[in-house]
């Protein structure tokens, strides 16, 4: 009966938040880092398409229309031969973990990190710099005086480094102090970095 199904739908736990527009993450997620869930449906030139899924979701939240979340890499900047990587290496509705470190209109910058076993897990932004398939970038969306902002750009930096050492991917036709040089002229955290030193220069 009706009064039945009320009933039963009233001791069903709260249905989570499905988010299925960047614009519809509240501020203070972005701000705090959440890390959310979702599954992969496409790999563009522009980055990932994803359907959030919530920790725990009941079978009401099924009917509704499923929307896709753009999440980039944030911190990278793809070479050509990044995409097609990320192709091979994912498989269609494979599960990722995102968490957000900004957000820029409909796009969302992020950490992605996918299961590679049962108590391992990879970050696509840093693999990506191993594997020598792109350059490190800034961070948007993080403040750059945060300790997370230098952790993370650490972190990325030395993947960054492994690659090059390793004369892997866009690193394997130059020689190694012509792929230093290079590395430190078009990479845009390190230019950002140099102009931030000669304001502050100018201004003692």
């Amino acid at each position: 009966c009706f009064q039945c199904v009320c009933s039963l739908l009233l001791r069903l736990p709260l249905t989570p938040i499905l988010f299925t527009s960047a614009l519809d993450i509240p501020v203070e997620f972005v701000e705090k880092n959440v890390k959310l869930r979702g599954t992969l449906h496409h790999i563009t030139e522009k980055g990932l398409e994803v359907e959030h899924i919530p920790i725990s979701i009941p079978f009401i939240t099924s009917i509704q229309r499923k929307c896709l979340l753009l999440v980039r890499l944030a911190g990278v900047e793809l070479a050509p031969g990044g995409t097609a990587w990320l192709r091979q290496e994912l498989k269609p509705r494979q599960m990722v973990w995102f968490q957000l470190l900004g957000r820029e209109d409909s796009a969302l910058e992020c950490l992605v990190l996918v299961n590679k076993g049962r108590f391992l897990s990879m970050c696509l932004n840093e693999e990506i710099l191993r594997q020598g398939l792109g350059r490190t970038a800034r961070i948007e969306g993080l403040h750059h005086d945060s300790r997370l902002y230098w952790k993370l750009q650490k972190r990325l930096l030395q993947a960054e480094l492994r690659a090059l050492k390793k004369n892997k991917g866009i690193w394997k036709e130059e020689s190694y102090s012509e792929r230093i040089r290079d590395s430190i002229a078009n990479n845009k955290f390190v230019r950002t970095l140099k102009e931030f030193v000669d304001h502050a220069v100018r201004r003692t």
